[in-house]
């Protein structure tokens, strides 16, 4: 048997799922049926061979238009209820088979096969699959027993009498090839074949879809359950408008009484000695924690294009302040720990992100630090009767199955014992788009709180933006049928409010959605209980399944046409969606259960928690690109409805608030230097007051690297930026305390840029007014070679190192003018600036003197550059370093804990 095809195994289905799930309780009822046309949909096979002949070459080719067909509303037959008990029984009986051979029995009973297989046409369609082995037949006939013949473009009832030898000869030639075929898939007779080598590849490219869909979804069925569960959910979804909301959601939820609440959780704005102690177990943690980056995602509405070759790109390899997202991310890590990445095979998602991997050198932390493992895509559905969209014969539309897909994934592909054997029990999960997410104590508090009390799952979660589709976190109480009470903190998509009667669009400051948190996809998740659940034989392992018909299917077709929620062959605009699971959804597999319902006080005794912070110290995301039109740079539900119809006017700070959502490259940018200005505001430094106006519709902030630095931009209307930007670097970061300890007195004039990009630095009493830049080669550290010959980073050893004592740097800095500057890139052009660059372990200071107009100073490795004043102007004196001060540098920063709070030491020698 080959292995690429799976074999299903025994499984027990439990129709019961513990969040928004639908179940085989419902009453029938009925829907309209897929497409019935009235004139012939004409096929895309071309081919030069005849059937009859495999010696004749150049024969006429046979070619046929994607044109638009008319067809008529299909009449309303289609039973749900009737086809998901069809598919439910089929399942069953393929589930207790004990040899592929067996299955193909059970597949070749099945009425639906019966009749696609009928005695006009069964002789050049089991000639075709017989080209096919055992394991390929299977896959196939699945989707034809699924119900998704026109996938293979062969389903009888679409082919009049008059294309049918058209399609009868395209069948034969689609044989004649493959038969061709040597071990190395080249043609070994005839170098004249004109039958479009494409096809024979969308062929393939199907196969193996398929079997990654049945390998994957074994735990609900396979290719037969995945299209159960999609008309399941399409059933729900229908059979919602017909019941009660509260009927609906007790009996998907298999419970007598079910209520969402609000969680209270660890406010970390509020409570910040708490919060520092949290961030200080996170600390001493790390050497327990992994990190899970789910970056599988297509990322349809960045709209990412590389600009040489025109193809799509992922998320991650957008270039985001002068790097792609993946390495801000990385670059985020406080030590070299195991890191997971699902990808995918979306937009070469999985090659172009090794590929990145691969060229920085697994960004100085080794490749066996890093685990990349690839996620199935899954087929987009009709919405009205769950038929897979296809963009030609043998392609379907196929997406990524959302990031709940992670946890089976991780146990397939042994990822649980990978951070087993490295000694990890807990891990933070983060997604490549969302930037602030490492600001402030939030990912350490998380972390620690989870490692400190040995919770089994934690949210990072925030204050909810108005209109936005994102979910919410609840506290879960509900009553089991077997008398006992649950809790647990969970989540719920926005695609599924109306179950819980959740008004979608604009709420009120008052109102129930202004209630609840915002769920952001930061976790803290045990390993060992994911790994329970991932393990799972059974859909447990696939938590929050949902089919979300609200986002546009996006796709071209054979002839480079976009489509929109189109089935392209036929020329139809119908909603499409696809299955996925939500990641934050394994929530709903630790609910604590008690024998008596439970009032107060519940949330501390939970396996789930929760900590909360200011909405832009924990999500703000370069999700969607920006139009030129948009007003806000924010992704804003509605402008009017959100700023209550004062579109053109400027809104104060709650307003704009509660305007952004999924944000766009600029608006993330935007909230990061809000963030910088809380805390360099803190550091007795004089600087502009942030902006808070929705309409910079050109945006004039500069962008940032990683680590220290500040930025300095200004808004449409010309006047003096006010937009000042800060990230710290190491453990500083995350204690404004420390923070104060770098930075100290001085000022930042409006129109200014402070790029930091150093880790030993120290700045006092500097007075910028233009563009400062330091930029370290070894910022975190150097790299050594280890012994299988890798570049491993090391932290604090012969780092570059700055120091600023009463300084004052004047320049023209950016030109705000330039139409071609795209600061959240980093993409500038400047008049003038002071730049520091340092090689290797190379020292930079500046006491007492002003620096002046347009400077480089570019230092070597192995010196130090020192700049003072004299009597004739400056002062430059260049100095090798000593020997014995080449590894640890002529001084450095010492941290030290005081009770919760990190204290520095300047130790100089």
């Amino acid at each position: 048997m080959s292995s690429t095809t799976p074999i299903l195994h025994q499984n027990n289905h439990h129709q019961h799922r513990l969040l928004f799930s639908f179940t085989s309780k419902t009453t029938p009822f009925h829907s309209l049926h897929s497409l019935h046309f009235k004139r012939k949909p004409l096929l895309s096979f071309s081919s030069s061979y005849s059937a009859s002949s495999s010696s004749q070459q150049h024969q006429s080719i046979t070619r046929v238009s994607t044109a638009p067909v008319e067809y008529a509303p299909p009449p309303p037959d289609f039973n749900f209820h009737q086809e998901i008990s069809r598919l439910k029984k089929l399942r069953s009986r393929l589930a207790v088979s004990q040899s592929l051979s067996h299955k193909l029995s059970v597949l070749d009973s099945d009425s639906r096969l019966k009749n696609f297989f009928n005695d006009k046409h069964s002789n050049y369609f089991a000639r075709v699959l017989a080209s096919l082995n055992l394991d390929q037949l299977f896959l196939i006939k699945c989707v034809i027993a699924a119900g998704q013949e026109h996938v293979l473009n062969l389903e009888p009832e679409y082919v009049e009498s008059e294309a049918r030898s058209d399609i009868k000869s395209a069948l034969y030639a689609l044989v004649e090839f493959i038969d061709r075929l040597d071990v190395n898939g080249r043609n070994s007779e005839a170098k004249d074949a004109v039958l479009e080598i494409e096809q024979v590849k969308d062929l393939n490219k199907l196969l193996k879809t398929l079997a990654e869909i049945e390998q994957f979804y074994d735990c609900v069925g396979g290719i037969i359950g995945y299209q159960v569960e999609v008309l399941e959910l399409l059933a729900q979804s229908k059979f919602e408008r017909k019941t009660t909301k509260s009927q609906h959601v007790h009996e998907s939820m298999e419970c007598q009484f079910l209520e969402i609440h609000v969680p209270s959780g660890l406010d970390l704005s509020q409570n910040t000695e708490y919060a520092a102690q949290a961030a200080l177990w996170g600390i001493e943690g790390l050497p327990e924690l992994g990190e899970i980056y789910p970056l599988g995602g297509s990322a349809d509405r960045l709209g990412l294009v590389d600009h040489e070759t025109g193809e799509c790109l992922p998320a991650a390899m957008l270039p985001y302040c002068g790097r792609t997202l993946l390495e801000g991310l990385i670059r985020d890590l406080q030590c070299i720990t195991p890191v997971a990445i699902m990808t995918s095979s979306a937009k070469n998602n999985h090659e172009r992100i090794t590929s990145l991997c691969e060229r920085l050198r697994w960004f100085g932390r080794g490749q066996s630090s890093f685990q990349l493992f690839e996620q199935p895509l899954v087929p987009a559905v009709d919405a009205e009767d769950g038929q897979w969209l296809v963009m030609r014969p043998f392609a379907p539309v196929c997406k990524p199955g959302g990031h709940g897909a992670i946890w089976k994934l991780a146990h397939d592909k042994g990822i649980f014992k990978w951070f087993h054997d490295n000694g990890r029990k807990g891990a933070t999960v983060r997604q490549v788009s969302n930037v602030v997410a490492a600001t402030d104590l939030t990912l350490l508090a998380l972390a620690g709180i989870g490692l400190h009390h040995g919770k089994k799952l934690g949210f990072a979660s925030c204050k909810r933006s108005s209109g936005a589709t994102e979910g919410i976190n609840v506290l879960i109480e509900k009553k089991n049928l077997d008398g006992k009470w649950a809790y647990g903190l969970s989540c719920i998509e926005y695609t599924e409010f109306d179950k819980f009667g959740i008004t979608r669009g604009p709420f009120s400051s008052n109102g129930l959605q202004a209630d609840f948190p915002a769920n952001t996809n930061i976790l803290y998740v045990d390993l060992a209980s994911a790994e329970l659940v991932g393990s799972s034989e059974n859909e447990r392992s696939l938590p929050g399944m949902v089919l979300n018909t609200k986002k546009p299917i996006v796709y071209m077709d054979n002839f480079g046409d976009t489509h929109s929620k189109c089935l392209c062959l036929f020329a139809c605009s119908v909603p499409g969606g696809r299955l996925e699971c939500t990641m934050q959804n394994i929530a709903d597999n630790f609910l604590n259960t008690y024998s008596s319902r439970c009032y107060k006080g519940v949330e501390d005794d939970l396996d789930t928690f929760m900590v909360y912070n200011e909405r832009r110290r924990v999500t703000s995301s370069a999700k969607k690109k920006r139009k030129h039109a948009d007003m806000s740079l924010h992704q804003c539900f509605n402008v009017r409805n959100c700023c209550n119809g004062t579109a053109g006017k400027s809104y104060d700070s709650n307003t704009f608030t509660r305007c952004v959502h999924q944000r766009t490259p600029e608006g993330s940018f935007l909230d990061i230097l809000r963030n910088a200005y809380d805390i360099l505001s803190q550091c007795d430094i004089k600087l502009p007051e942030v902006m808070t106006n929705t309409l910079m519709m050109d945006l004039h902030i500069l962008s940032f690297s990683i680590l220290p630095l500040a930025y300095f931009g200004r808004s449409q209307d010309r006047s003096p930026p006010t937009c000042p930007m800060f990230k710290a670097l190491g453990l500083a970061f995350y204690e404004v305390f420390a923070v104060m300890q770098l930075f100290k007195g001085g000022s930042v004039s409006k129109g200014s840029e402070l790029q930091i990009e150093v880790a030993e630095f120290l700045w006092r009493n500097v007075q910028l007014d233009g563009s400062l830049i330091i930029v370290a080669e070894n910022v975190m550290g150097s790299t050594r070679i280890a012994d299988n010959g890798e570049s491993i980073l090391q932290y604090g050893h012969r780092c570059g190192r700055c120091k600023l004592n009463n300084v004052k740097v004047l320049n023209k800095g950016i030109d705000w003018d330039c139409g071609d500057n795209t600061y959240w890139k980093h993409d500038v052009q400047w008049f003038e600036a002071l730049k520091v660059i340092l090689h290797g372990n190379a020292e930079f200071e500046a006491s007492d003197v002003t620096l002046q107009g347009n400077h480089v100073f570019e230092v070597p490795d192995g010196h130090k550059l020192k700049i003072t004043s004299g009597n004739s102007g400056l002062v430059v004196q260049l100095d090798p370093i000593e020997q014995n001060m080449m590894d640890t540098g002529s001084w450095h920063w010492n941290y030290k804990i005081n009770g919760s709070h990190i204290v520095l030491e300047l130790v100089e020698l």
